[in-house]
This record gives C-alpha cells, sequence and structure tokens, in this order.
C-alpha cells in the first residue's frame, strides 16, 4: 500500500531546528491509524535535480495523525510544503 503525504515542517525546538527530522502529514491517515506506518519507508525527490532523499518514520507526533520521519541527510528547505512518498 503506497500512502502520499506532504512535508508539514522540520523538528524544531526553541533555538534550533532539525534538518534530518521532519513532520509528515499523510492523506486519510488519522491518529488511530498513524501507528500502522511507524518502520514504513519515505521518500523525497528534489524537484530540480530529480534526487530521492530516503528516510524512515519512527513515531507518532500529536494526535492529529501527523508523524516524524528521520532522514539519512539534511534536507533542503525545499522540501517543506513538498510531497513525499511512503512505501
Amino acid at each position: 500500500m503506497r500512502l502520499e503525504g506532504y512535508i508539514v515542517s522540520f523538528r524544531r525546538g526553541q533555538k534550533r531546528y532539525y534538518p534530518r527530522q521532519v513532520l509528515v502529514e499523510l492523506k486519510g491517515v488519522t491518529y488511530k491509524d498513524a501507528h500502522k506506518v511507524i518502520g514504513r519507508k519515505v521518500v523525497w525527490i528534489h524537484p530540480g535535480t530529480g534526487e530521492k532523499f530516503v528516510g524512515r518514520i519512527v513515531k507518532m507526533h500529536g494526535r492529529k495523525g501527523r508523524v516524524i520521519a528521520y532522514f539519512e541527510r539534511h534536507l533542503p528547505g525545499q522540501a517543506v510544503g513538498g510531497k513525499v512518498l511512503v512505501s
């Protein structure tokens, strides 16, 4: 089952942000379903170069069905608001 979603923002604190960790909102996934996607692979494709950034969903975030994904490399700022594929 493939899901689509988008990157909401980088995971951040009061004074810094974590460019390898992002909040992802998935279409059709609610709070009750979010635990089922933990451990799945996430892919974001750079719109200019076509380069693939691969990550994993590691935990839930909040009660709106959002999840936190850790990527292997830092994501650029253009990734915020971009589409991701979950497989």
